[in-house]
C-alpha cells in the first residue's frame, strides 16, 4: 500500500498530472508509480503483417517512455517508475491494475476544464481506490478543502462513505497545510423553497443541532461548517467557489447497470459541475451489495 497511480494519458492535458502526483504523493508520503498509456490504430495494414504492428507499438511506447524521462529528470524525480501500457481501455486496465497491486491512490488529469470525457466516466464509477481527478481553475490557488457528506442519511453505504470522506479530507488537509471545511447540504425540492411552503432557516439550525455531537467530534471552526438547503450540485458549486476550494471530496455510490443510468448518481452531477480538483471516494462494494 501507501502507493500512488500517476496516469499519463494519451492525449495532452492542460493539467501536469506527473508533477502534480508526484508532489500529492510526497506530501502524503506515498511511493508515485507512471502508468503511461499508449493505444493506436493502424488500419489493414496490422492484420496482414503482425510484424508491423509490433513494431509500431514499441516504437509509440518508447517514444512516450521517453518523454516522460526527461520530464521526471526536470523535476528531479528519476527514480519514479514508469510502466508504458499499451491499452485500448485505459479505464478498464487503471482500475483492475490498481486494486490488483496495492495502490491506495489515483490521479489523473481532466482533459477539458468544462467537461469531463468518457475515460474519466468510467473511472470515477468502477475505480476501487480514491480518485484524484486534477483540473486547471484559479480556485486552486485557494487554501481549502471542502469535504461533502450526507449526515442525514442511516444507511450503512452513506454512513461509510461519510466516515470514508471525513478520514481522506482530514489527511489532505494535514498534508496540503489546507484549512478543512465540511459542506451538508439538506435538499428540498425547488419548488417547495420558491413557494416559501418551508422554513429553510429552521431546518438549518434544527440540522445544526441535530447534528451538533457529530460535528464537535471533527473539531471544525464553526465557520468551517456550512449547512446549506438547496441541490447538492449547486449548492456545492456555490460554496467551493465562494471559499476558492482547491479540493473537494465527496463519495461515489457508484450505481452500476440499468438502475444506474435510470436513477442516476448524485456525485456524478455534482462533479459534472466543480471546478475544484476532485478527490472521489468509492464505496465499499460489499456494502453496495446489501
Amino acid at each position: 500500500m501507501d502507493k500512488v497511480f500517476i496516469i499519463s494519458p494519451r492525449e495532452e492535458s492542460h493539467t501536469d498530472a506527473i508533477a502534480a502526483g508526484i508532489d500529492l504523493a510526497n506530501v502524503l508520503g506515498k511511493r508515485a508509480e507512471i502508468f503511461a498509456y499508449s493505444f493506436e490504430y493502424f488500419g489493414s495494414a496490422e492484420y496482414y503483417n503482425a510484424s508491423f504492428a509490433a513494431v509500431a507499438h514499441k516504437h509509440i511506447m518508447k517514444q512516450r517512455e521517453a518523454k516522460i524521462e526527461a520530464q521526471l529528470k526536470v523535476l528531479q524525480a528519476k527514480d519514479v517508475p514508469i510502466h508504458s501500457v499499451w491499452s485500448k481501455d485505459l479505464s478498464e486496465h487503471a482500475c483492475n491494475h490498481s486494486i490488483r497491486h496495492g495502490f491506495d491512490l489515483m490521479v489523473k488529469a481532466v482533459h477539458h476544464a468544462e467537461h469531463y470525457l468518457p475515460a474519466d466516466w468510467n473511472l470515477i464509477r468502477h475505480v476501487q481506490i480514491p480518485l484524484m481527478l486534477l483540473t486547471d481553475n484559479p480556485l486552486h490557488k485557494g487554501n481549502a478543502i471542502m469535504m461533502a457528506v450526507d449526515l442525514g442519511s442511516d444507511k450503512p453505504l452513506k454512513m461509510q462513505l461519510n466516515q470514508s470522506v471525513i478520514k481522506h479530507g482530514k489527511a489532505l488537509a494535514k498534508a496540503t497545510g489546507c484549512q478543512l471545511h465540511l459542506a451538508f447540504v439538506i435538499r428540498v425540492p425547488k419548488v417547495l423553497r420558491d413557494m416559501d411552503l418551508i422554513n429553510t432557516s429552521t431546518l438549518v439550525k434544527d440540522a445544526h443541532q441535530k447534528y451538533q455531537q457529530q460535528l464537535a467530534q471533527l473539531e471544525l471552526e464553526p465557520d468551517c461548517i456550512h449547512i446549506t438547503i438547496g441541490e447538492p450540485d449547486l449548492c456545492l458549486y456555490e460554496l467551493s467557489c465562494r471559499f476558492k476550494a482547491r479540493y473537494l471530496v465527496l463519495g461515489a455510490c457508484q450505481r452500476h447497470g440499468i438502475f444506474g443510468y435510470v436513477i442516476g448518481n448524485t456525485a456524478e452531477s455534482i462533479i459534472g459541475r466543480i471546478r475544484s480538483n476532485v478527490l472521489v471516494i468509492p464505496a465499499d462494494r460489499s456494502l453496495c451489495l446489501t
